[in-house]
């Protein structure tokens, strides 16, 4: 059997890919670690928890012990690693938490997969999730590839190409099997209201202000996060070892020309006069260092593995505002705060 350990599965992208797994995979036995901070909640799981195939352990990837009793325990053959810290506003106020969960974590998990495989590395698999971010900004035209130089401009961009860094040293220094990805932003169900596209909806929603940066016109390349998971999933079984993939969603919008899409769509959804909603878009001081551009060329990921996104944005986004609009209770549970309340007397 193969014994997979997910990190950071109970969070966004990790939460579809988690379910992805489990439940296309029950020869698979899955083991989700996950600190449950802020960002990560068990009722993104709800739907999988008693599969028999699943495991789930509330803990940190920093925690040399506690990874090591859980290769005793389990004897994974892959790890797919999820977790990280993501929201680059947070990274400004607070970098040092930024190098301490993606570049100690990645490092440290990094240490323990290569002591317990002992050099037999058959049949093995260490698979890095990463983002377009580390590539820096781009201007009007061109593309990210995956021979492009790194050059991040913010603290969580610099943390995520140092741990990309150490996954290559690994693989080149110890023979240590990796696989890399670099994907573009992502959106869609069970988003943590804080990144644009479920803030707006949460917003447009209780009639709260719509906070854009500048003068909204910063342009990123959005993939629906289920066309992430199964790009993983590909990559994962059929990728080659020590290669990096780029993901993307052939998706490029300025942040204003989306909130404004956004805001169309929920009048129809909430049955608002058309224009309601963009009344609430405001304009607020640019974040410090702002990447302009980001674009992916996915073309190897389409020649070599066949994977291409299956969602154009208005069709994707119109699927997400559903989501959210039928599940207000999580959505009201995440921006209360009640969940973390709940696991912190949960898992005492």
């Amino acid at each position: 059997m193969t014994t997979l350990l997910i990190t950071g599965g109970a969070g966004f992208i990790g939460s579809h890919l988690t379910r992805l797994f489990v439940t296309k995979y029950p020869e698979y036995h899955i083991v989700n670690l996950d600190e449950l901070t802020y960002a990560g909640n068990l009722e993104n799981l709800q739907d999988i928890e008693n599969a028999p195939n699943y495991t789930f352990v509330k803990g940190n990837i920093i925690d040399a012990a506690l990874l090591q009793q859980l290769f005793n325990k389990y004897a994974f053959t892959a790890v797919l690693h999820c977790a990280a810290e993501s929201h680059v506003d947070r990274s400004i106020t607070d970098p040092l938490a930024f190098v301490k969960t993606n570049v100690l974590g990645t490092a440290t998990l990094l240490q323990t997969a290569k002591d317990n495989w002992k050099n037999d590395f058959t049949g093995k698999i260490f698979y890095h999730i990463s983002t377009d971010e580390v590539y820096g900004s781009l201007g009007d035209t061109g593309f990210f590839y995956e021979n492009t130089a790194y050059d991040p401009r913010s603290p969580y961009s610099a943390s995520k190409a140092s741990s990309d860094h150490f996954v290559r040293a690994f693989y080149h220094t110890y023979g240590l099997p990796v696989k890399i990805s670099n994907c573009s932003n992502n959106y869609g169900p069970f988003h943590f209201p804080e990144k644009l596209i479920p803030l707006c909806i949460h917003n447009i929603i209780n009639n709260k202000p719509l906070p854009i940066y500048g003068k909204g016109e910063n342009v990123r390349d959005w993939l629906f996060v289920e066309d992430h998971a199964r790009a993983i999933d590909i990559i994962f079984h059929k990728g080659k070892t020590g290669e990096t993939y780029n993901i993307g969603g052939h998706n490029e919008w300025t942040n204003i020309a989306l909130v404004k899409e956004l805001c169309k769509q929920m009048d129809i959804k909430l049955r608002r006069e058309p224009g309601d909603s963009a009344k609430l878009i405001t304009y607020v001081t640019d974040r410090a260092g702002h990447d302009l551009r980001y674009a992916i060329d996915a073309t190897k990921l389409k020649e070599e593995l066949g994977w291409v996104p299956s969602l154009q944005f208005e069709e994707g986004i119109a699927k997400t505002i559903d989501w959210y609009l039928e599940n207000s209770e999580w959505l009201r549970d995440v921006t209360s705060g009640a969940y973390k309340e709940y696991y912190e007397g949960l898992y005492k």
